[in-house]
């Protein structure tokens, strides 16, 4: 099989696409035929060294959608359609970017869509991260405001769908205007350019401020955010667009705005249960909700997808077919 591999930390060219063996799967694991897998800044940061506790040579990839290969378990069935992610997935164990990864079958969720292999390949991390921290993280409600901040990123487009759809008002930050038109056609109610100061932004349009607000560009803007909230509102931090996710001498009295409550959400594969994932995708076929589907590229175009995440000018989810692929009925 063809693989994506890095042997370390590097530049854009430490990742090598190679034959490897594919993996023989032993009870309790599940061999997946990849159809397609989505990028996300996780692998940026294990390519760049960030990343923690990951062993290399190391197939990335946190996450990969396709079709039941062999299952010696019998958790799952040859053919069924599934997508696996998290739980070590591309650090601890090979993952995503290649036509095979062999990965334990609690980390697997199956579906069945005849959305094509692209749109399905862009789902997974994505809505898990968003439906966590819209649910965990924020415990939202119908009725209530909710600020993304890092709006255009693939996780902040897919909360502000799911947001719409539970009935909030949504301001959504991008730092390009020309991004505001995408934002508004997901539902996003109010864009702001980000300037470095939306808290006023924000009351600027509500006045006490939002209910919730999603953090996904990481701690550089975080005290903004926590100042755009209103007394007794909730913050989740979810999210490392910039890279940094630790605040130094963190004295809490003095950082968090009176009232406000801040939270945080990882997650992992069970945190996405397959009837919310087989509902997003038949309101995705039905016309009812949307995935921000970015750039497409194939296996040997690995470098130029990278090199979109390390510059931030992706729009939309990221993903990579390991084969081109035209399917539109089940395997």
């Amino acid at each position: 099989m063809r693989a994506v591999v890095l042997d370390g930390p590097g530049d854009l060219t430490a990742l090598q696409l190679r034959d490897l063996t594919v993996p023989e799967p032993e009870p309790g694991q599940v061999l997946i035929s990849v159809k397609a897998f989505g990028l996300n800044r996780s692998e940026l940061h294990t390519r760049l060294g960030l990343a923690e506790g990951v062993t290399f040579p190391r197939v990335p990839g946190i996450e990969a959608t396709g079709v039941v290969a062999v299952c010696p378990g019998g958790e799952f069935v040859p053919g069924q359609q599934v997508v696996a992610m998290m739980g070590g997935m591309g650090r601890t164990f090979d993952g995503g970017y290649a036509e095979y990864t062999c990965v334990p079958a609690a980390q697997v969720t199956a579906f069945y869509s005849d959305l094509d292999w692209a749109t399905l390949g862009a789902v997974p991390e994505m809505l898990q991260t968003a439906h966590g921290a819209l649910t965990d993280g924020l415990d939202v409600r119908p009725g209530q405001s909710l600020l993304v901040r890092g709006g255009t990123s693939s996780v902040g487009m897919t909360a502000a769908v799911l947001a719409r759809s539970r009935g909030l008002t949504v301001l959504a930050t991008t730092r390009d205007a020309a991004k505001g038109d995408r934002l508004r056609a997901l539902g996003v109610d109010h864009v702001l350019v980000d300037d470095g100061d939306v808290a006023r932004q924000v009351r600027d349009v509500l006045g006490d401020g939002v209910d919730t607000a999603l953090e996904l560009v990481g701690t550089p803007t975080l005290p903004d955010t926590l100042r755009a909230t209103r007394r007794h509102g909730v913050v989740c931090f979810a999210g490392m667009l910039s890279n940094r996710w630790t605040v130094p001498d963190f004295y809490p009295i003095e950082y968090l705005p009176r009232g406000v409550r801040l939270t945080a959400y990882g997650g992992d594969a069970s945190d996405l249960p397959a009837a919310v994932l087989q509902q997003f995708l038949d309101d995705v076929a039905a016309g009812r909700a949307t995935v921000p589907l970015g750039q497409v590229f194939p296996l040997e175009r690995i470098r130029d997808a990278h090199a979109i995440m390390e510059a931030d000018r992706a729009t939309g989810k990221l993903v990579g077919l390991p084969r081109i692929l035209r399917w539109r009925s089940r395997s």
